[in-house]
């Protein structure tokens, strides 16, 4: 069992920037990946990028460039460091584990990019 938890969510300007953070505890060391997808009102979610337990990071092509995904192995700590924001950018974000197929989800963390 995993449980994943995401915090740093809020309301920042166009052109601002902001870290999302994201714990995961319990069976962590059966976590093959941790992704974080996003959801803006009325769409589907989408994935933002991943980083695999090997420290592999993928991106999105769409989120190439302003997003950055990074961890703290000490702290069981993935980030999603965001720049340069935009008002498309609003959305709930999620941060998952993969165990295998399976996957476990946080409780979301809402962006909102407005001036």
């Amino acid at each position: 069992q995993v449980k994943v938890v995401e915090s740093g969510g809020g309301l920042v300007q166009p052109g601002g920037s902001l870290r999302l953070s994201c714990t995961a505890s319990g069976s962590i060391f059966s976590i093959d990946a941790m992704g974080w997808y996003r959801q803006a009102p009325g769409k589907e979610r989408e994935l933002v990028g991943c980083i695999t337990s090997g420290g592999e990071i993928h991106y999105a092509d769409s989120m190439k460039g302003r997003f950055t995904i990074s961890r703290d192995n000490v702290k069981n700590m993935v980030y999603l460091q965001m720049n340069s924001l935009k008002p498309v950018d609003t959305a709930v974000y999620y941060c998952n584990g993969s165990v295998g197929s399976f996957r476990y989800w946080g409780q979301g963390t809402q962006v909102t990019v407005s001036s």
